[in-house]
């Protein structure tokens, strides 16, 4: 795990408040996202995990609050910064969301049209290094996403995601509706790639395993706020009751067992 005491914050949200209609998902919700690490985004069903994620990358427009990203405030900058940080960070969100009439090679090409200047030739080389870079094969380019297994598309989105070489990237649910198999290597990429790449990743996961094996950092939603963050071992420690039964239950024993006897044995640390 990283050591987060002296890290550079490059994601910093305050009093984010989220509302539709009458419905509240967030209020005073604060969280700060330090360069280099991999934070897991956590909470039950309704707590708004996504919408987080879709406020920060300015797809969706908070009620109030503020949101800063390398320093640029993402809900009042003009449209030039934000230009200059949609260049810097880099999206899959789930099943890879690709366009369905391209092809993969089409598909990860499409964020690099917006550089002027880049010759068609160099922009299919570069998509063919992306496309390698997560793991799928060569002649994967030529495919479209129905021709695709399911985790080959998630592999295909963060090729894409990778395109422009961001800082940042967000991951919306990257394991889910993968087998156990799947979920674990692609698991290993992310941490692969974070780690090779100087990636931070911001990761929305209801993946037990997920947690476990990559994540330096956990934030958990609940009450319409971040109710706590820190390592998988604060969490355990954690007086809440829906954080006691997420990582005291018993898939939390079975994903921890290997490095946390006290959890497998249903011991409180």
């Amino acid at each position: 795990m990283k050591d987060n005491t002296t890290a550079e914050v490059i994601i910093r949200v305050r009093g984010l408040k989220n509302q539709f209609g009458s419905h509240v998902v967030h209020e005073n919700l604060d969280l700060d996202v330090c360069r280099g690490e991999i934070l897991g985004v956590v909470g039950g069903s309704g707590t708004g995990k996504s919408v987080l994620l879709r406020s920060i990358i300015g797809l969706q427009k908070p009620t109030s609050g503020s949101i800063e990203v390398f320093g640029i405030d993402v809900l009042a900058d003009a449209e030039a910064a934000r230009d200059t940080l949609d260049e810097r960070w880099g999206v899959m969100f789930q099943d890879g969301a690709l366009f369905s009439s391209l092809t993969v090679r089409e598909n990860v090409e499409v964020p690099m049209r917006a550089i002027q200047g880049l010759a068609p030739t160099l922009r299919r080389e570069l998509a063919d290094l992306k496309i390698s870079m997560v793991g799928l094969e060569y002649l994967a380019g030529d495919k479209y996403p129905s021709e695709l297994s399911g985790g080959m598309r998630k592999r295909a989105g963060l090729a894409r995601a990778l395109a422009l070489d961001p800082e940042i990237v967000f991951l919306d649910e990257p394991t889910a509706g993968l087998d156990p198999i799947g979920a674990a290597a692609f698991d290993d990429l992310i941490r692969n790639l974070s780690r090779s790449l100087g990636l931070t990743v911001f990761l929305v996961t209801h993946d037990l395993d997920t947690l476990h094996a990559i994540c330096d950092r956990i934030a958990v939603l609940a009450d319409r706020k971040v109710l706590a963050t820190g390592t998988l071992e604060d969490m355990l420690g954690v007086d809440d009751p829906w954080v006691r039964e997420y990582f005291h239950g018993p898939r939390a024993r079975a994903a921890f067992k290997p490095s946390s006897p006290d959890v497998a044995s249903g011991e409180d640390p």
